[in-house]
C-alpha cells in the first residue's frame, strides 16, 4: 500500500490539481507522508478522466494532429504526417507517456479501493468507486490499443508489464464493462464533496451504468469483421440491458475550461487551422435535400450555386492524380444544398459578421489572394474565396504545390468554428446518437436489438440534430445523393446513376458539361455499393461524431471502409504510402491509408522484451500501415 501511494499520488501532484478536497490538498503538500486513510479511489478517478481530457500539448498532438487528419475530420494541413501514413515520434511519445499515466491512476484507484475492502475500512461508496474506476479503464484501454495495437491490459502498475494481443485486449474490456456496470450499486447516496470529484456524472451510479452498456455495443461492434459470433453474443448482451445512454443529460462529457490545463479545449491552439476535409464535404454536399438559400440570410443568397454545378476547372493548378470526386475543380460558391450541420460545424471563408467565425489572425481573416500561377511563379489568376465552400485533398501536390496557394491557406477553407476554440463546451466522449446508430448496425446485421434499425437510424439523426439545435424538417424523408452516391431516407436503397454537371474553364470562362460518376468505394462490398442501409448508418454517425470523436471515426473506417475516404493526391510518390501510385489512385485499397500509430522509441529503447512482446503480438511489423486485428486487411 506504501509503495502505490506514494508512486501514484506523486503522479497526482505532477499532472493534476485536484479541487474540493481538503484531505488531499493536505497530502498534496507532501505525497510521501500519505496514509491509507488520507487517500480515496475517487481522488484517483478524478486525476484520470481530469487527465484524460488532454492538456493542450497532448491535444494537439494526438486530438488534432492524429486524430481529425485520420478519421477526416480536419484536412492534414496543420501536421501533414497520419494521412500521408507518416508519424511522429514526438507526438506519440507524448501521448503514450500520458495515457499511461491516466491508466496508472484508475489502476490505482481500483487498488486502494479494494484494499479498504480488504481491511474493513468500507464506506457506502467504496464498491462503487472500483467499478466505475474500471469502467473507465476499460475506456482507457480501448483508446490507447486503437492508437497502437497491443498493449499491457495488467500493466501501468509499476512493474513490467507484458503485452497482450488486441483480441485479449478487447474480450478483457467487455467482460471488464459487463461485470462493473453489473455490480454498481444504484442505491448508494452521493455527498456533494463526492460529486465534486467526478467531472462527468457527479457519480450518477445510473449514469455510468448506461455508460458501460453504451461502450459494451461500441466494443462489441468493433469485433463485427473479425470475430461476428463473440460481436453478437456480446452485442446482444448488452442489448437486452436496454439501459444505455439515449438522452444528451446521459451523454458522457466533461465541461471545459480556458487556460492551459488538461480542462482546456482539445481544439483551442489559434495556430491549427483545422479546415473542413474533403471527406467530410463530399458526405456534407447534397445530403438532406435542405437547401442553403433557406439556412443562410440575404447577404449569402448570390453566392449560391445550382444544383448541376461541379465549379471552375483549373487543370494546371488543381490535381486530378485522387478518387476524390471535386478534383481539379474550385468550387466558386455556395454548394445548392448541404447537411445543415456543416454550417453550425464550419465557418464560410470571409463571414466576419459571424459570432462564431474562427478569427484566428489578420492573415486568415483576409481571404483575397493572389491564388494561381504557372509553372514560371507568375500569377495567373487572382481569386477571392469569400463566401465559397471547398475542402483540399490531402496528399503530395508536387510542382502545383507552389501554383496554387488556394489548397495551402487557412482563410480559403471552411474552419472548424470558435465555439470549438474557446474551451466553453463539454468534451463529447459518447453521445446518445452513438448508441442509436449502434443498435441500428446491429439490427441491420440481423442481431437481436430492443429497437428497430429504421427507427434507431432515425432517432440517432434526430438525436444529432437535437444536440446541434438545427430544425430536422424533411430531412429524414430526403432522396437527394451527396457527392459520394448516399442518401438519407432509410427506404430509399436505389443505387445512384452518373449525372450530368456543368462547369466553366477557370481561366477563360468557356462553359462545358460532363458525366461526372459517383466515386467508387472498394473497400466496402467491392465499391458495388455506395447507398445501402448501412452505408446511411455509418455515414450519419461519421457527421454525428464530428467534431468529438474523430478516432472513433477513423474506427469505423478501420474495420468497415465507410464512408468514402478518398485517397491522397499522388502527384508525385509518397515514401510512406509505396503502394499509392499514378496508375492506381482511382482504386480504393488499405495500403493507402494509415492503421495505427508506431510506439514510441522510448518503449523501443527502454523496454526491449516489452516492445519485443508488442510487435510479435501485432502479427505484423511496427508500422504505420500495418492494420490491427480488428480492422480490414
Amino acid at each position: 500500500m506504501k509503495n502505490i501511494l506514494k508512486k501514484s499520488c506523486m503522479l497526482i501532484a505532477a499532472t493534476v490539481v485536484l479541487a474540493s478536497c481538503k484531505k488531499f490538498e493536505e497530502m498534496n503538500v507532501s505525497p510521501t507522508a500519505a496514509s491509507g486513510e488520507q487517500v480515496q479511489p475517487e481522488y484517483f478517478i478524478n486525476s484520470s478522466i481530469v487527465g484524460a481530457q488532454m492538456d493542450p500539448g497532448v491535444a494537439e498532438r494526438s486530438f488534432v494532429l492524429y486524430w481529425k487528419p485520420a478519421g477526416r475530420q480536419a484536412a492534414d494541413v496543420d501536421g501533414g504526417k497520419i494521412s500521408f501514413g507518416d508519424y511522429s515520434d514526438e507526438w506519440s511519445s507524448v501521448y503514450y507517456g500520458e495515457i499511461s499515466k491516466w491508466l496508472n491512476a484508475a489502476n490505482t484507484a481500483i487498488q486502494i479501493g479494494q484494499e479498504r475492502i480488504d481491511g474493513g475500512k468500507v464506506e457506502p461508496h467504496t464498491n462503487n468507486m472500483i467499478q466505475v474506476a474500471r469502467i473507465w479503464r476499460a475506456y482507457l484501454l480501448s483508446e490507447m490499443s486503437d492508437n497502437f495495437g497491443p498493449i499491457p491490459v495488467t500493466g501501468f502498475q509499476g512493474t513490467n508489464p507484458e503485452f497482450t494481443d488486441v483480441k485479449t485486449v478487447y474480450y478483457y474490456i467487455l467482460s471488464e464493462l459487463k461485470d462493473a456496470g453489473a455490480k454498481l450499486e444504484l442505491s448508494v447516496t452521493r455527498s456533494d464533496a463526492l460529486k465534486k470529484l467526478d467531472p462527468a456524472y457527479e457519480y450518477d451510479f445510473a449514469k455510468w451504468r448506461k455508460y458501460a452498456n453504451s461502450m459494451r455495443l461500441r466494443y462489441a461492434m468493433r469485433l463485427s469483421e473479425v470475430d461476428a459470433s463473440k460481436a453478437k453474443t456480446e452485442f446482444e448482451a448488452a442489448a437486452a440491458t436496454n439501459d444505455f445512454i439515449t438522452l444528451q443529460e446521459e451523454a458522457f462529457a466533461v465541461q471545459e475550461k480556458d487556460g492551459w490545463s488538461p480542462l482546456t479545449g482539445v481544439m483551442t491552439r489559434s495556430w491549427d487551422t483545422q479546415p473542413m476535409s474533403a471527406t467530410l464535404n463530399n458526405v456534407f454536399v447534397g445530403l438532406g435535400g435542405v437547401k442553403s438559400a433557406d439556412q443562410l440570410g440575404a447577404a449569402f443568397q448570390s453566392f449560391i450555386k445550382p444544383a448541376d454545378w461541379l465549379g471552375q476547372k483549373f487543370p494546371d493548378q488543381f490535381s486530378t492524380k485522387t478518387n476524390d470526386p471535386q478534383a481539379g475543380y474550385w468550387f466558386n460558391g455556395l454548394p445548392y444544398t448541404i447537411d445543415p450541420r456543416a454550417y453550425v460545424l464550419f465557418s464560410i471563408p470571409g463571414d466576419l459578421t459571424n459570432t462564431n467565425y474562427p478569427k484566428q489572425n489578420g492573415n486568415y481573416d483576409t481571404v483575397t489572394q493572389r491564388l494561381l500561377k504557372n509553372a514560371a511563379g507568375a500569377t495567373v489568376k487572382t481569386i477571392d474565396a469569400k463566401n465559397t465552400w471547398n475542402a483540399k485533398t490531402d496528399g503530395a501536390w508536387g510542382e502545383k504545390d507552389p501554383m496554387n496557394e488556394l489548397i495551402n491557406y487557412g482563410g480559403t477553407m471552411p474552419r472548424i468554428n470558435n465555439q470549438f476554440r474557446n474551451s466553453s463546451q463539454k468534451r463529447l466522449f459518447f453521445g446518445p446518437w452513438e448508441t442509436y446508430f449502434l443498435l441500428a448496425e446491429g439490427a441491420v446485421r440481423g442481431w437481436a436489438s430492443p429497437v428497430t434499425a429504421q427507427n434507431a437510424y432515425e432517432t440517432g439523426i434526430s438525436k444529432s440534430f437535437e444536440y446541434w439545435k438545427v430544425s430536422l424538417g424533411s430531412y429524414l424523408t430526403s432522396q437527394d445523393y451527396n457527392r459520394v452516391g448516399t442518401s438519407v431516407s432509410w427506404t430509399h436503397t436505389t443505387e445512384p446513376s452518373p449525372r450530368v454537371m456543368k462547369y466553366e474553364d477557370g481561366m477563360t470562362g468557356a462553359p462545358g458539361t460532363l458525366t461526372l460518376a459517383y466515386p467508387k468505394n472498394d473497400l466496402y462490398k467491392s465499391g458495388t455499393v455506395k447507398n445501402d442501409h448501412l452505408t446511411k448508418i455509418i455515414t450519419q454517425k461519421f457527421i454525428a461524431q464530428t467534431p468529438w470523436q474523430p478516432l472513433e471515426a477513423w474506427n469505423d473506417h478501420r474495420r468497415l471502409g465507410l464512408p468514402f475516404f478518398e485517397n491522397p493526391v499522388v502527384e508525385v510518390s509518397i515514401s510512406t504510402l509505396p503502394a499509392l501510385n499514378s496508375s492506381n489512385y482511382m482504386t480504393g485499397n488499405i495500403k493507402f491509408l494509415p492503421q495505427r500509430l508506431r510506439y514510441p522509441s522510448g518503449l523501443r529503447n527502454n523496454s526491449p522484451a516489452g516492445y519485443g512482446q508488442a510487435v510479435s503480438a501485432l502479427n505484423g511489423p511496427d508500422e504505420v500501415l500495418t492494420p490491427l486485428w480488428w480492422a480490414q486487411k
